[in-house]
């Protein structure tokens, strides 16, 4: 039979295709990444340490694979013991201070950081927090378990002390002298608190961000330096124009 259908009959409404947007959205949601494993190392390590030091455990935190474990002040001496008894941590590897402010710009760095990555303008904490902007970390090691933690303790600003590992390490005696020198802690029954590196008039703390550091004023970071010319240098001569004076077989200027 013909196609009675007039030529001018509407079409049939056809459905759009669903919005790109839209499909997104019905998509189905990824699954979530399972959580890691935790580390039996850290496991152990946590438990002797709770075991021990109960509520002066702070807080932790797995930076690298190592254990890092902020500790209260005034258990900073039963941490050194704990390390090197119920952790077995028999090598003290260092001791040292932090200190969280932002470094100060001056001059022509106040306008910019051309660092990478930029440093920030406010205080910013590591791993495991801070109470304040000064805190004392000190790392050691079991020879005969293989592991390692890493402990900070938070030191008050206006006085910052803590009590010293020498009766627990030996070896702590050199690490809290420069400490001490450079970030100003006070250690406790330390031993000796003297200098190493700085004369003993020296005033402040060279580690400290707020130390003041001339070349930084007078040149701004990168504190380029201007290169003297070397005396056989032409422009080493006044005036730049003169020659360098010819010398004689025998070694002496004519």
């Amino acid at each position: 039979m013909p196609d009675e259908t007039p030529d001018d009959a509407p079409a049939e409404d056809v459905e759009p295709a669903e919005d790109g947007d839209a499909a997104e959205a019905s998509a189905p949601e990824p699954e979530p990444e399972p959580e890691p494993e935790p580390d039996p190392i850290q496991v152990e390590l946590l438990a002797r340490l709770e075991a021990a030091l109960g509520d002066a455990l702070l807080e932790h935190a797995d930076t690298h694979g190592t254990l890092v474990a902020r500790v209260r002040n005034d258990a900073w001496a039963l941490t050194g013991q704990t390390a090197r008894t119920a952790l077995e941590c028999d090598y003290l590897s260092f001791i040292s201070g932090l200190d969280w402010a932002p470094s100060p710009r001056e001059g022509d760095e106040a306008g910019g950081d051309t660092s990478s990555p930029v440093q920030p303008t406010e205080m910013t904490f590591g791993a495991a927090g801070s109470a304040g902007r000064f805190q004392v970390f000190a790392h050691v090691q079991s020879t005969s378990k293989h592991w390692g933690v890493t402990f900070k303790v938070d030191v008050d600003d206006a006085d910052p002390a803590v009590d010293s590992w020498v009766p627990t390490y030996a070896g702590a005696d050199w690490h809290e002298r420069e400490c001490w020198e450079m970030y100003g802690v006070r250690f406790d029954g330390h031993p000796s608190l003297r200098h190493i590196y700085l004369p003993a008039e020296f005033e402040g703390h060279p580690l400290r961000k707020d130390f003041p550091l001339l070349a930084r004023v007078v040149k701004p970071w990168p504190g380029l330096v201007d290169v003297e010319a070397m005396p056989e240098d032409p422009k080493a001569v006044e005036g730049g124009d003169a020659e360098p004076a010819a010398v004689t077989e025998g070694g002496d200027s004519e």
